[in-house]
């Protein structure tokens, strides 16, 4: 088997509240993405987003790669890991630093000065730094300056979105990766993620809301002129719409699922004239309801989701700036009629997302849209170039402990930060 980490084979881990899920994808010559292997793992060791039984994850996160890996032939070692959880919270930052070159010229040395500059910010001991977006630049006073390298200035500020997360979150998926054997070559957020599978250029440069509905989270990301805007976490997702059929209906927690998941609907209204067979518990015998009332069940679940969703993206500053509209995503958004009960609810044009931009491989075994974090993880390792990087490399972050702990994992996360500063 020839290594994952040569000849630009990169994979995207998600590891999400209901299930793992591993991505194998490599790039030609003509930047062509080609999927290699998939492997999905049913997960309970995470709570919310948030790891809370390492044992059950590392299990999870093995199966899903070993899956992956005997399917794209490959020996897997680095992993790109999403990150999410309602602790993700996420501020706008500003700096400033003055050009000392004798000519004048802006250098990316001085890009990465201010850079720097910006992340000098009071937060607590127990929050580090997951992302540095820039927004914009500004040199001599002249705004909207995309990329000021080269350019002439004594005076160079920049507008940043600066993502952070709990230091003992980013601990725990470390950990749970590398006691499954792998290493985290780099940790996203999984929003950012998702934007980069189902948001098309154009989406962003005019403005959109992404809505990616999982198991334990919803996140939510807005986009304006091609940049990341807002960004947020809410602990209430596709779990709760479960749990509701769960009570609602009499019936075990896997039995209520697969309602869900074959029955449900997201409206009322659009609930068909049919009756379903609900199982006894306890040896008792089965009965009958409606669909309609199997969607009356999970319409208020999906309201009050959209509504947090809604609240979010107000207040993001952007909401009257969103000519696409909105795109839902995840596993979440698979009930029929969510969209339509987006638009209702959010008041904007609402499209179900699914991951796009793949041209070989298993492309037909990854467009559903709860695969939409793991393809667009691969995708960042293959074009990281899409938030203003360079291409991925394996090495960005010093992997030669390989016994994981606690004491290494901050700098770690430094390291892969700092090298992401040096490379823009």
């Amino acid at each position: 088997m020839k290594e994952a980490s040569s000849n630009r084979i990169v994979v995207g881990l998600d590891i999400g509240t209901t299930k793992v899920c591993a991505v194998v994808a490599t790039a030609d010559d003509l930047n062509r993405v080609h999927i290699l292997g998939v492997g999905v793992a049913e997960s309970d060791g995470l709570n919310r987003g948030v790891v809370v039984n390492i044992d059950k994850t590392v299990t999870a996160v093995k199966e899903a790669i070993e899956e992956a890996s005997r399917m794209a032939g490959v020996s897997v070692r680095n992993v790109i890991v999403g990150i999410a959880g309602d602790h993700v919270q996420s501020f706008q930052s500003r700096g400033v630093v003055t050009i000392s070159n004798r000519d004048g010229e802006i250098t990316e040395s001085d890009v990465q000065r201010l850079l720097e500059d910006t992340t000098h910010v009071a937060m607590p001991a127990d929050r580090e730094i997951l992302h540095v977006i820039p927004q914009e630049f500004i040199v001599d006073g002249q705004d909207g300056v995309a990329d000021p390298v080269g350019m002439s200035g004594v005076r160079l500020e920049a507008n940043v979105h600066i993502i952070t997360g709990l230091v003992s979150a980013a601990k725990n998926i470390y950990r749970c990766v590398e006691k499954a054997g792998y290493q985290v070559a780099d940790i996203v957020l999984e929003p950012l993620g998702s934007s980069f599978a189902v948001l098309h250029p154009d989406e962003k440069e005019v403005g959109v809301a992404l809505i990616d509905i999982g198991g334990g989270t919803t996140d939510i990301a807005v986009f304006e002129d091609n940049t990341i805007r807002h960004t947020a976490v809410v602990a209430v997702a596709g779990n709760k719409v479960t749990d509701d059929i769960r009570k609602g209906l009499g019936v075990m927690r896997d039995q209520a699922e697969a309602l869900k998941c074959e029955f449900g609907i997201a409206m009322v209204e659009m609930a068909p004239e049919e009756e379903i067979a609900i199982p006894g518990v306890g040896g008792r015998t089965e009965k009958r309801v409606g669909r309609s009332t199997l969607a009356q069940i999970i319409q208020p679940r999906l309201e009050e989701i959209l509504e947090i969703a809604s609240i979010e993206i107000k207040r993001s500053g952007f909401a009257r700036h969103l000519s696409a509209g909105a795109v839902l995503t995840g596993g979440g958004s698979l009930i029929p009629g969510t969209a339509e009960l987006a638009a209702q609810i959010l008041g904007l044009e609402a499209r179900i997302g699914r991951p796009m931009g793949l041209t070989a491989g298993l492309v037909q075994e990854v467009t559903d849209p709860k695969f939409a974090t793991a393809v667009g993880l691969v995708l960042y390792g293959l074009r990281p170039e899409m938030i203003g990087s360079t291409p991925f490399r394996t090495d960005q972050i010093d992997t030669s402990n390989s016994s994981g702990g606690g004491d290494n994992i901050v700098e770690k996360i430094k390291k892969s930060m700092m090298g992401w500063f040096n490379e823009l």
